[in-house]
């Protein structure tokens, strides 16, 4: 009997190795899941449709940009000017919008204009980076610097109101859902399309090992750019989301986004030395940090304590994904 029960463990042990290979966000899925159970608990309208749609609404912009630095990371790269880049698109639009008018062609023609920031801060970083072999994590420090500078030169001072017809729509109902729903559900669209593009694939072969992608005849230098360039458009998407949410610009909103992003992708499971990870666990990393900030507050943390307790919440979270993913494939 035991002859017989032995080979079946193993079975079922590989199996479950199998799984958390396959899908290496469980981990954090089954925090998340903890994690809204203890917000319903201490404060059952934060499960209500009012709650969810405040939350996500407050962390669209972070999952956003934890996608964004997801690409970099699958390559082997970081991007520390991804917070950067989401406070100049922010002062960008809203210094389009305020010169041009509010109206809904010149919202439209100031995103477009927004898009394009976001794609050519990502293509200088791909420059300097991949293409100039700097170290990413000093290289983008040093960008990060400039395009806070340029925020900064657009827009001294934080202030300046985006046009009531943006940040209403933003915060708004269509058809009586709300907007953030349908921006939520085109996110989740564009995630799938990209998914299924050969440059994610390639992304992770690069980041499993540079020299290998291009003894195989893969454009190493090209892809890093294009993982590059892919982080700043969806940073610039992320500048949308916290206009729309903070209805005004500030030049150093970004600021503190960028580390929390880096968190999202660890906490999701992906690899910071690049070749494995997926930007599904990125967008749960980020729901975690929005579930333990809130859990904080309905905890009645003191203000003071606040940051600490999120900040050792966050580490205890990420320490027992780690445990329970290394467990798993062990």
């Amino acid at each position: 009997m035991a002859s017989i029960e032995a080979p079946a463990r193993i079975r079922s042990s590989s199996a479950v190795k199998r799984v958390f290979e396959r899908y290496p966000f469980l981990p954090a899925l089954i925090i998340l899941v903890v994690l809204i159970a203890l917000n319903g608990w201490f404060q059952p309208r934060s499960l209500s449709l009012v709650g969810v749609t405040g939350l996500v609404k407050t962390y669209l912009a972070l999952m956003l940009l934890a996608v964004a630095q997801t690409y970099v990371i699958y390559s082997g790269d970081i991007d520390l000017s991804a917070g950067a880049i989401v406070s100049l698109v922010n002062v960008v639009i809203i210094g389009v919008m305020a010169q041009w008018g509010g109206d809904g062609v010149t919202v439209i023609a100031a995103l477009c204009i927004g898009l394009a920031t976001g794609l050519a801060c990502g293509i200088v970083n791909g420059i300097v980076v991949a293409a100039l072999r700097l170290q990413a994590i000093v290289a983008t420090f040093a960008t990060s610097i400039f395009f806070t500078g340029l925020a900064l030169y657009i827009q001294p001072v934080a202030g300046t109101p985006a046009p009531a017809a943006f940040w209403r729509t933003y915060g708004g109902r269509i058809l009586e859902i709300p907007f953030v729903f349908y921006v939520a559900v085109l996110f989740a669209i564009l995630l799938v399309v990209l998914v299924r593009t050969r440059l994610s694939l390639r992304l992770l072969a690069v980041g499993d090992g540079q020299q290998e992608a291009f003894q195989s005849g893969l454009p190493v230098t090209r892809i890093r750019m294009g993982g590059y360039a892919l982080c700043g458009v969806f940073a610039a998407l992320a500048a949308f989301c916290i206009t729309g949410d903070t209805a005004s610009g500030d030049p150093l909103v970004g600021g503190k986004m960028t580390l929390f992003s880096i968190a999202a992708v660890v906490l999701g499971g992906s690899a910071l030395s690049g070749g494995y990870g997926t930007v599904v666990g990125s967008v749960i990393g980020a729901l975690i940090i929005g579930f333990i900030n809130s859990l904080v507050f309905f905890v009645g943390t003191p203000s003071e304590w606040q940051n600490l307790v999120q900040g050792v919440a966050i580490l205890l979270a990420l320490m027992a994904g780690v445990l329970v993913g290394r467990g798993a494939r062990a």
